[in-house]
């Protein structure tokens, strides 16, 4: 298989792009879903790099653990959707799933690209951007999550998310200097499994656990008032995923700490109008 040449990042996507500096300390963050995923293949290198030239303050990536320990960069638990090609990421090693194409069905363009591990997308960060880490797998890899960020250096610039409340909470719990965030989609099967039926409820697991505030469907029930709520408790509102103009702005107005797009370029434009 050949790799992809990295020429990727001066073809036309970035037109203008590059005229995008990052708004660090601006009133919203701008975090690139997945890299920059409706231009490049999700959570690969090359869409992690083309949020960073899009000017995100900081990319999102999604985290499994493979058969022998290690942290790759893949969304779902099992290859095929990528890659087209059957495997659970859990049961396969890493010199495995290095074998797969993961870019291909982006487009030819793509094809070559593949999975990467964690330690290449921390190399990637600029100073002064955030890579959000979205742990999918159980938080036994947390050891090994804590490992790659203390051996890259970079550890100062990662925040931790997870739709299971006792991994995010072990993750804070582990790492009380790292911004944690509870990810809740406003689902029936989430508040059943956590016992959520208010706002309150919310905000009481956020406090217990200590984490740094909560990301949240942006459409949800109560979004816009846990804006404030939460910043009450000193905390934040993270909301994702946001692709349309008007919404980032309503976003925005609202007041949250950030909003999670897979066009970085695109709603940092919207939100500065």
């Amino acid at each position: 298989m050949v790799a992809h040449d990295p020429s990727w990042a001066r073809s036309a996507l970035l037109v203008g792009a590059l005229a995008l500096l990052p708004l660090n300390g601006a009133a919203v963050e701008i975090v690139a879903h997945r890299g920059a995923s409706h231009d490049a293949p999700e959570n690969t290198l090359p869409a992690v790099e083309l949020g960073w030239e899009q000017g995100a303050d900081a990319v999102e990536i999604d985290i499994h653990a493979t058969r022998d320990g290690k942290i790759v960069a893949i969304h779902d638990s099992d290859t095929w959707r990528v890659t087209g090609q059957r495997g659970i990421v859990a049961e396969m090693r890493l010199d495995q799933l290095r074998l797969l194409d993961a870019g291909a069905w982006k487009g030819a363009e793509w094809s070559g690209t593949p999975i990467p591990t964690l330690e290449q997308v921390l190399k990637t960060v600029p100073p002064e951007r955030t890579l959000v880490v979205e742990i999918k797998c159980s938080r036994y890899v947390l050891p090994e999550l804590e490992r790659v960020l203390d051996a890259s250096g970079k550890r100062e610039q990662v925040m931790l998310i997870a739709f299971d409340y006792d991994t995010i909470s072990e993750a804070k719990r582990r790492m009380p200097d790292r911004r944690c965030y509870w990810l809740y989609g406003f689902s029936e099967s989430e508040a059943a499994t956590y016992g959520v039926r208010s706002q309150a409820d919310l905000l009481r697991r956020v406090e217990k656990a200590a984490l740094d505030g909560l990301d949240v469907r942006h459409s949800g029930e109560w979004t816009g008032e846990l804006v404030d709520a939460l910043r009450k408790l000193g905390k934040a509102l993270y909301v994702y995923t946001v692709n349309a103009a008007e919404q980032a702005r309503r976003l925005r107005d609202l007041g949250v700490a950030g909003i999670t797009t897979d066009r970085p370029a695109y709603i940092r434009r919207a939100v500065a109008e």
